[in-house]
């Protein structure tokens, strides 16, 4: 079994009480089903799977007035299983096929005998069918492609290799060559293989590149079976887009050019169409900064940005060139700019942080996320000059935006030189979002009325 680090999500919910329902949200292929069917196994004594897919008939329970009691009595006469009051979880799978249901769960949920869950991976897409929206009753959990931490423990890095990268993370200490050149390999080699469960799989079971390819070629496809399936417009643009993502961030700046599509393509046209695409969790918008200021959400440039696939395996699988190839064999210089910035930026997303880059006439920096209440720059270097980063220099000059600290992610080993700190590839696994913890409590004292 794949160890991924959502379960544990899943088990704080539980230790709360199930008091909402869980809902388990993400791109398609991510292992949101196995997750939730292992998590069941290890918590309950009776589980209830309804795949309104491949159950369609399990719609018409939901077709009638929504009340608990109807609802329980359908389910219980379609499957023909056990259910125990605070023993039972019920798990409607790919519910997006049946907005009625992710309407009922405010009255399952208010009923209280049972627990449920509820997975899609089109929920973002398909919000617009459902009749009344369930507001309060869900408890969310996104789950993302395997970040290069569970690839890892995949590939059976051991605890005890963790606690000494970690260690030295923390204390700024170089990484022992021997473990820091295994790391290195481990990362080009996630490169490829990605972070879908079907692909690492196949790369732990077989070591067969051409096998994993071929994996995530397949998922490719379902992707864009989804795009003509699940898109009520735009289908064409929608697809069109998604096909050219690889090209567009392989281009000098990376960032997304319309006019590469279409000569005549204007940002209006076509916004709804990358809206789709980031709902539907198979892309990654990475907005344009106009300063480095907190919030950063204020200061977005949404009209300028660039687009990244959600998982860095299907990006490679998706590239004319036999990239795969080149990397394994120690060619970081084909597309390897590119390639490594997607890694980031799913990793980045699948740690809390919101993605954005910044372009001015000073230059251009890869990464500037939020983290206990500053602005951060990250610079993702695939090259063996990675102490030359003009543009990270005078970002940090700049008075008025006060950074005092900066990350540059490279192939070298661990040092710190003023303001800047190198770390190695892999030593994104340690990046955590720490955000300012304040007392929320306020009362307003009410003595002079």
């Amino acid at each position: 079994m794949l160890y991924r680090t959502a379960i544990e999500s899943f088990e704080n919910w539980k230790k709360n009480g199930g008091k909402k329902a869980l809902l388990v949200t993400g791109a398609r292929q991510i292992g949101k089903t196995f997750l939730i069917r292992e998590f069941a196994r290890k918590n309950y004594e009776n589980f209830i799977e309804i795949n309104f897919v491949t159950q369609s008939s399990a719609k018409q329970i939901f077709e009638g007035d929504l009340h608990a009691d109807a609802i329980i009595q359908g389910i219980t006469a379609l499957t023909k299983k056990k259910v125990e009051e605070g023993k039972t979880l019920i798990f409607f799978d790919e519910i997006q096929e049946c907005p009625n249901a992710r309407a009922a769960i405010k009255f399952l949920v208010d009923d209280g005998r049972f627990d449920y869950v509820e997975s899609g991976s089109l929920l973002g897409v398909q919000y617009k069918t459902v009749k009344s929206y369930p507001v309060g009753y869900e408890h969310i959990v996104q789950m993302f492609p395997m970040t290069f931490e569970e690839f890892c423990i995949a590939c059976g890095v051991q605890k005890s290799t963790f606690e000494l990268l970690e260690n030295c993370y923390n204390n700024l200490k170089a990484v022992p060559e021997a473990v820091h050149g295994t790391m290195k390999q481990l990362f080009q080699t996630y490169t490829i293989v990605g972070g879908m469960p079907a692909a690492v799989q196949e790369y732990i079971s077989s070591h067969d590149i051409a096998k994993v390819v071929e994996v995530q070629k397949d998922i490719l496809a379902l992707y864009r079976q989804d795009i003509a399936k699940y898109s009520d417009k735009d289908k064409e643009k929608i697809s069109t887009i998604f096909d050219n993502i690889p090209s567009q961030l392989d281009s000098k700046n990376r960032r997304f050019k319309l006019n590469a599509i279409r000569s005549t393509a204007r940002m209006e046209r076509y916004e709804e169409s990358f809206i789709w695409l980031h709902d539907a969790g198979v892309a990654i918008p990475c907005y344009n900064l106009v300063a480095p200021l907190i919030p950063l959400k204020l200061n977005e440039q949404s009209n300028l940005f660039k687009l990244y696939m959600a998982d860095v395996g299907l990006l490679c699988a998706s590239c004319i060139d036999n990239v795969q190839f080149s990397i394994l064999n120690g060619d970081l210089s084909v597309n390897m700019g590119s390639i490594l910035e997607n890694v980031y930026a799913q990793e980045l997303l699948s740690k809390g942080f919101e993605v954005r880059f910044m372009n001015k006439k000073i230059g251009e920096i890869d990464f500037i996320i939020q983290n206990n209440g500053k602005a951060l720059p990250l610079e993702i270097k695939s090259g063996a000059d990675y102490k030359k980063h003009t543009a990270l220099n005078n970002i940090l000059s700049v008075e008025e935006w006060n950074l005092k600290n900066a990350l540059v992610f490279c192939a070298g080993n661990i040092e710190q030189e003023e303001s800047v700190t190198y770390l190695p590839w892999y030593m994104i696994i340690f990046l955590k979002k720490n955000e300012i913890q304040k007392n929320t409590i306020f009362e307003v004292p009410l003595n002079g009325i």
